[in-house]
């Protein structure tokens, strides 16, 4: 089976604080292991590049990293 899980897979950040989310790409032997991250609210989380979310206001929001190559995606929120 292939795809991509994130863990954790629900997180609660403060305002100004941070929390890596990490994405697992399977199977482990994929040419590409790269993923792109997205939040579905940039007024309450942004996520860098990287994985790290950073708390910006109050609320929630879902995160999705999506593979490079075959397009799965994983979510948290």
């Amino acid at each position: 089976m292939s795809g991509v899980t994130l863990a954790p897979a629900t997180a609660s950040v403060k305002v100004g604080a941070t929390t890596a989310l990490t994405a697992t790409v399977s199977p482990s032997d994929a040419t590409d292991k790269s993923v792109s991250y997205v939040s579905s609210n940039t007024s309450v989380a942004a996520v860098s590049s990287s994985g790290v979310v950073t708390g910006v206001s109050a609320g929630s929001a879902t995160i999705t990293a999506t593979t490079h190559d075959g397009g799965k995606s994983a979510t948290a929120s």
